[in-house]
């Protein structure tokens, strides 16, 4: 059962007085009701009443526990592996349980595949056993890109092994109803699909069965994952004293230091719900991200971190109990880490179970912090701009049979570099890549932050080198520093990068070349539609006027990652 006293927090006072103020106004003008009435006023009244449906728990349309029971009871014993294609909402939470839950016996071993990165989808295929293992095609719409390819070369290897008429028992679709991708399944006879409620949006999908059903085929208890979500809705309920509750104050909290100037949220998370971090910043950073306004949440670091940045920063330190010496870390939070009265929240986790309470809270906290910002917490139209930037490019790319280059600003053997109006319009005085890159990065000012987004493989030696570059470039410029693998982070931080305040300086790193997989059907590669994914979403970004260099490497990926860490940080 959720308990209220594992919530402490410490604020400066300037924060306690608005934050205070914040409360008064909620409960004076019965906000709480509204939100739970789907009163769409407490935001922009432009739709958002019809987003609203994650707030009730108790409709089996969120998540039908006898359904799910039935799935984990069907999938037990017969398959070593499952793999979910699904990108954003659709493939968070899954991933979130997979790492803090780990592989249960008798139960498939779950991989997330998210990425249009050939490299990527052969290492997926490689290391699991195609004739056992089911494939869970996730899309709310129906339509995503992605999910779309990915469903069809699966759908097309199972065929060539086990025949078509068979193939669709390996595969079970969650979607909404009347989506493209239902009618997929059904015309491919897959084996269930379990239904969406159209009134919950992607990011807000984790306790739907666009979370619940994967944690259903790894064996997980859902019951006992709803019950601890159940209690965190209780608290946050019409019955919280004076209104209030758990989620809308953390959502009050958000907002407030938001609008006060500490926009940044860093997010440090003791080992065992580490995961949770990335399912955060996806549901903060789309949420927010728009109209000039967002909170950019930063996860990855160590809480060692906490003084390498500047005056705007919000930290939360979620920690479970049972992880080694969680306590003795949030002390030096308290004692030291966070110099000049920067705002902490702590939050404890009594155990793994208590995941299901926090997606319920981050879900309210998230739609409370959009009504203090006055934005709808529910749309994220930058996020289809970049689609559509990307369809037009692949579209070009099969009547023309090549990609959209575009003019570089600087070019050697091993790579190219193009830069946004500001990094053009400087590009004449630098006279070599450390100079251009370093003086694009220095461009971050204070209030600002940098994302190093990464058009590779997610694999453990691109992993390693994404955070020594995020942690050289943060240590370098004292700002808040993200990074995220694309087209992944496409549908997490894209809508913030585009929609939300010009505060950031980016740095895109993509490749030519390389293994490649065609897509089934189309005269197109896996590796085409990556690479139109990033000048895409680079693309938009130069629109919009934001300060963006994209790094394409045409050599070999290693020496050009090394040449590129040394430009921006070798020389500390």
């Amino acid at each position: 059962m959720f308990d209220p006293l594992e919530y402490l927090f410490r604020f400066p006072e300037a924060l306690a007085r608005s934050l205070e103020a914040l409360r008064n106004d909620w409960t004076r003008r019965s906000k709480s009701r509204r939100l739970w009435a789907r009163d769409e006023s407490l935001w922009t009244s432009s739709g958002e009443s019809e987003w609203l449906g994650w707030l009730d728990l108790d409709d089996p349309a969120v998540a039908d526990l006898v359904r799910l029971k039935s799935l984990a009871e069907d999938v037990e014993g017969r398959f070593k592996h499952a793999v979910l294609l699904g990108m954003g909402g659709s493939s968070l939470c899954p991933e979130v349980l997979r790492k803090c839950f780990g592989v249960t016996d008798g139960f498939p071993d779950l991989r997330v595949l998210d990425s249009t990165d050939p490299e990527q989808l052969r290492a997926c295929e490689s290391a699991i056993d195609i004739e056992s293992t089911l494939f869970l095609c996730a899309s709310k719409s129906g339509s995503t890109l992605e999910t779309k390819l990915l469903t069809e070369y699966f759908f097309d290897r199972v065929s060539g092994l086990r025949g078509t008429s068979r193939a669709g028992r390996q595969f079970i679709a969650i979607t909404d109803p009347g989506s493209q991708l239902e009618r997929t399944a059904a015309s491919l006879a897959f084996s269930r699909v379990l239904p969406g409620l159209p009134s919950i949006g992607g990011r807000y999908s984790a306790l739907s069965h666009f979370g619940m059903a994967p944690a259903a085929v790894m064996g997980i208890d859902v019951g006992r994952l709803m019950y601890h979500a159940r209690a965190m809705a209780e608290a946050c309920g019409r019955g919280a004293p004076a209104g209030l509750g758990p989620g809308v104050d953390l959502g009050l909290l958000l907002g407030a230091a938001a609008l006060g100037g500490w926009d940044k949220l860093m997010l440090f998370l003791s080992p065992s719900v580490a995961p949770l971090g990335a399912w955060i910043e996806q549901l903060l950073a789309e949420s927010t991200g728009k109209l000039g306004k967002g909170i950019v949440p930063v996860h990855g670091g160590c809480i060692s971190e906490a003084g390498a940045c500047g005056e705007d920063r919000l930290l939360v330190r979620i920690a479970l109990l049972s992880d080694p010496a969680p306590l003795n870390e949030e002390a030096r939070v308290w004692k030291g880490a966070a110099p000049g009265g920067h705002p902490v929240v702590s939050l404890r986790l009594q155990s793994l179970y208590d995941l299901g309470q926090e997606f319920y809270r981050w879900e309210v906290a998230t739609a409370v912090a959009g009504s203090v910002l006055g934005i709808n917490p529910f749309d994220q139209p930058d996020v289809e701009s970049a689609k559509v930037a990307a369809g037009r490019i692949t579209d070009r790319y099969e009547r023309e049979g090549s990609l959209e280059a575009g003019r570089p600003v600087w070019t050697d053997s091993s790579m190219q570099v193009f830069g946004s109006r500001h990094v053009a319009a400087g590009a004449d005085a630098a006279s070599d890549l450390s100079t251009l890159l370093q003086s694009h990065l220095a461009s971050a000012r204070p209030g600002d932050y940098c994302a190093l987004l990464a058009f590779l493989p997610s694999n453990a030696g691109t992993r390693s080198w994404l955070d020594r570059m995020r942690r050289g470039v943060q240590e370098r410029l004292a700002v808040p520093t993200c990074a995220g693998f694309g087209p992944r982070y496409l549908h997490s931080t894209g809508q913030l990068h585009k929609g939300g305040p010009n505060s950031g300086v980016f740095l895109m790193v993509s490749r030519e070349g390389g293994e490649d997989v065609p897509v089934v059907g189309r005269s197109l590669s896996f590796g085409v539609v990556k690479e139109a994914q990033a000048a895409g979403d680079f693309k938009v970004l130069c629109e919009k006027g934001r300060r963006a260099v994209r790094v394409v490497i045409t050599g070999s990926l290693e020496e050009g990652l090394a040449k590129l860490e040394d430009a921006c940080i070798g020389a500390q």
